[in-house]
């Protein structure tokens, strides 16, 4: 029993610690929405998002195996947080049309950044799929009130959503460097490329953003 409730614990704390880059993806795809359509987005898109977490910890083991699966994530992720950024200056926004693609942005960005967490917490839970299943569904409300507030603040202090995507550029280069294949030819690169990777993908993100939303 001890045993148990430990596990769950480490799967709680992998999830808090984690679920951050969930909350901002959540935050920025739906900060230009109507008000009506912004509680739906995030109800369906995290729900739909950890549907897909659950599905994908049953196959968690074989997903490190599969060679630039990281560094394709880390792609992914640079060209979503690209474009949440771009959608910062743009005014025209459909209510419908954005509350569909602000669902679509957040399970595809959040199936994307889950790789490290489904295999973290698979090793805490020890094949454990009920610990799985309830730790994932406890940290669903952690990610909904994260991602509330986070858009509250990105209201009144816009320059959170530059960091936000700089977030995520960050994250997308540590995606990269964790890929077997990728991680071990950086790993030989002159000038320690590895520990600057994820700084310069994350000032990339704000120049590309930046300048596409304003061209």
């Amino acid at each position: 029993m001890d045993s148990l409730f430990v596990s769950l614990l480490q799967i709680l704390l992998i999830n808090i610690v984690l679920s951050g880059d969930n909350a901002v993806v959540i935050a920025l795809a739906c900060r230009n929405l109507q008000e009506r359509h912004k509680n739906k987005a995030i109800f369906f898109g995290t729900f739909g998002a950890i549907f897909l977490r659950i599905a994908l910890t049953f196959v968690a083991v074989y997903l490190l195996r599969i060679p630039f699966l990281n560094f394709a994530g880390g792609l992914l992720l640079l060209w979503i947080a690209v474009n949440l950024l771009r959608g910062d200056d743009d005014e025209n926004i459909e209510g419908q049309s954005s509350l569909s693609g602000a669902i679509r942005t957040i399970i595809i960005a959040d199936l994307v950044m889950s790789i490290d967490n489904i295999v973290a917490v698979a090793g805490a839970a020890n094949g454990n799929i009920t610990l799985i299943i309830l730790g994932l569904i406890i940290s669903i409300p952690l990610i909904i009130w994260g991602s509330q507030v986070l858009m509250r603040i990105m209201d009144r202090f816009p320059i959170i959503i530059l960091l936000g995507a700089a977030l995520l550029g960050y994250t997308a280069g540590e995606m990269m460097l964790k890929d077997q294949a990728v991680g071990r030819f950086l790993d030989n690169m002159p000038w320690n490329v590895n520990l600057f990777l994820p700084i310069i993908l994350a000032v990339l993100v704000v120049l590309v953003g930046k300048w596409g939303g304003k061209k």
